[in-house]
């Protein structure tokens, strides 16, 4: 039994969404997967968004006592997390019964595999696609694609394949992987901290799948706001941080020089004449505190 359902440790954080973490619960509670551990890391949240704990006994609860980010509330769960494979989840996500099943036979298909995502649809949208696989982030613009964004899901990417980066808002570790790289970099907080993962794994020597015949429904951006300064400073701070831990030699140099003379200065601008100027504050400062910390 222990081989034929290996034990999933599914690991979610709240901070101040105690709603829509419960819409994540609710339908975590009619998943058909008989081998599961669920955790919820609370990220300091104010005393109602605790109540959390006593209306999921099933959960295994984490009271973290300052707000520890994705990334340091994910550790705090994968630290004590006995699973055989590791499920990072977002609270602002709901799930079909049966969505784990196909991500667990990506493993057993393909031995190589070390994390795998599923699709996953915009919640409330005209069944709209967010993420069908990404590609490489490039090394000179520190920019990638992601496959399918913002399409009508006519079934075109129901496939199983290799792709270069999984979605932080679903994404299957297998053990072995955290095992031999560690847990999530601690500096990227919020934002790039699942690419750097992704990167980490691949030169681990693990690939990083897409499985298209299983999905999730991701509200997203609803902890921070699509437009909020906290947003923007830290995808500003953590374009930086990838870059820096992730290219080398003339790449890395192209790359830094590419953001801070022409995509930083566009975004500023950009976000300026749209009337958000503390946006811009916001990712001067998060790109700058690479080199002050």
């Amino acid at each position: 039994m222990q081989n034929q359902f290996p034990k999933v440790s599914i690991i979610t954080i709240n901070f101040n969404q105690a709603d829509v973490t419960r819409e994540c619960f609710n339908s975590l509670r009619k998943v058909t997967y008989p081998n599961l551990e669920i955790f919820l890391v609370d990220n300091a949240s104010a005393p109602e968004n605790r109540l959390l704990q006593s209306e999921y006994p099933e959960v295994i609860f984490i009271q973290s006592d300052k707000n520890l980010g994705f990334t340091g509330g994910n550790n705090l769960a994968m630290k004590v997390a006995t699973g055989d494979f590791i499920l990072l989840l977002n609270n602002d996500t709901e799930v079909p019964a049966d969505f784990l099943e196909p991500l667990l036979k990506t493993f057993v298909d393909h031995p190589d595999a070390g994390i795998v995502s599923p699709k996953i649809i915009f919640f409330n949208s005209e069944n709209l696609i967010q993420y069908a696989g990404t590609t490489a982030i490039n090394p000179y613009t520190c920019c990638g694609h992601t496959i399918g964004y913002k399409e009508t899901d006519n079934g075109q990417y129901n496939e199983v394949q290799k792709t270069d980066l999984a979605h932080g808002a679903c994404m299957l570790i297998k053990r072995e992987v955290m095992n031999k790289i560690g847990m999530l970099h601690d500096r990227f907080f919020i934002y790039y901290e699942e690419y750097d993962y992704c990167e980490m794994t691949k030169r681990a020597g693990f690939s990083i799948y897409y499985n298209g015949l299983t999905y999730i429904l991701h509200k997203e951006s609803v902890s921070v706001g699509k437009f909020s300064p906290f947003k923007a400073h830290y995808m500003a701070k953590n374009r930086v941080l990838f870059a820096r831990r992730n290219f080398t030699g003339w790449k890395k140099a192209i790359s830094l020089s590419y953001y801070f003379m022409l995509a930083l200065p566009k975004n500023i601008i950009s976000e300026a004449f749209a009337g958000r100027s503390k946006n811009s504050v916001a990712m001067v400062k998060g790109a700058f505190r690479n080199f002050s910390e």
